[in-house]
């Protein structure tokens, strides 16, 4: 089981990394010159081939994860900080349909948004990281 554990870890981490490069390639098309038709459009298969490569994580840490709870660990689920935890991951698989949305609202040539919201909407997954790395490691409380 050490190694559907690692691959959940993997994946997880996979999924990270596209949650923190998706919001910025947001910033950049934010800013792209909307005359500049090639820039718009790369940004626009970027955004489709990074948000499929981060729900492909996603899929698998939510499988891998799943895998552990069930077989593995069951007792956990009954620990406090394990239902932090998937209200953290709950709250995590918010932020990525989110950001899909925004995919689609690129897609449109349709985004109100400023760089700057951007800017700021793409720190939101270093919190969820914080918390859920926390709970895990630290086990504040059963």
């Amino acid at each position: 089981m050490l190694w559907v554990k690692a691959i959940h870890v993997i994946f997880m981490v996979t999924w990270f990394a596209g949650l923190f490069y998706l919001p910025r390639v947001f910033v950049y098309h934010a800013m792209a010159d909307a005359s500049n038709e090639a820039q718009i459009e790369t940004f626009k298969v970027m955004e489709r081939k990074l948000l499929a490569i981060t729900t492909m994580g996603a899929v698998l840490t939510l499988v891998f994860g799943s895998w552990l709870l069930v077989a593995w660990l069951p007792g956990l689920i009954t620990l406090a900080w394990m239902k932090l935890k998937l209200l953290l991951v709950l709250g995590l698989f918010g932020y990525h349909m989110y950001c899909a949305k925004l995919v689609k609202i690129f897609r449109a040539d349709q985004n109100t948004r400023s760089h700057v919201w951007f800017r700021w909407f793409n720190e939101i997954p270093v919190a969820f990281l914080a918390g859920i790395i926390i709970l895990v490691i630290v086990k504040p409380f059963n």
